[in-house]
């Protein structure tokens, strides 16, 4: 029976707590983790080639079966349309016998095993991690979604895909101190501009 933000802010508090428990536990300096996969594919001549690591590519093949599957339980399975159903209207779905608190918590550990995911990627690709880590990257993430365009899964990964690059091409032309500044100038021209996202569909409210 609480706001729809009650849910959000709890998450916050509660990674804020698990963030300090870990700075608590393992010591707030840098760790390192071994490399798993070594080596990559590599194109051109000795001079000019480019490279392209193994681990770049595990990475966007379990980032598009994760995003293949996410699809396919939202469109075509009665969780995903029990979902949509609480998104779109929680009380008219409780009125339906949704149990919208379960569909709900579902949701969140959905969500949360997904970045766990995300999280194992992101620390085999930089080879370490610190307590501090995820902060970033999930307001970053946040900022693909928006850019790609909420309630469009594909529509988000491309947006943290042009993020990624932007940044990058930011990074290489301007300077890499602030390419956190340019992503997330590039979230309030979005917000300003173009709330549903490049991708996302305007939601239109019948009355």
């Amino acid at each position: 029976g609480t706001t729809r933000l009650a849910p959000l802010i709890t998450a916050i508090g509660g990674s804020l707590v698990l963030q300090n428990y870990v700075q608590l536990a393992q010591g707030p300096n840098v760790q390192g983790v071994p490399t798993l996969i070594s080596g990559g594919l590599r194109f051109g001549n000795q001079n000019q080639f480019i490279q392209i690591k193994y681990m770049s590519l595990l990475i966007i093949l379990i980032s598009v079966l994760a995003m293949l599957f996410l699809t396919w339980l939202i469109h075509h399975t009665n969780l995903g349309r029990q979902s949509r159903a609480t998104q779109q209207d929680r009380k008219m779905a409780t009125i339906l016998g949704i149990n919208t608190g379960r569909i709900i918590s579902l949701v969140f550990i959905i969500g949360s095993s997904l970045a766990a995911v995300a999280g194992v990627l992101v620390t085999l690709n930089y080879g370490s991690f610190d307590f501090y880590i995820g902060f970033i990257i999930g307001i970053k993430a946040f900022s693909a979604a928006v850019f790609g365009g909420f309630g469009f899964l594909p529509g988000s990964m491309c947006g943290g895909l042009l993020l990624g690059v932007l940044e990058s091409i930011f990074s290489g032309v301007v300077s890499s101190d602030y390419k956190d500044v340019f992503a997330f100038s590039i979230l309030v021209l979005v917000l300003m501009f173009k709330p549903s996202g490049l991708l996302g569909r305007p939601a239109v409210e019948k009355v």
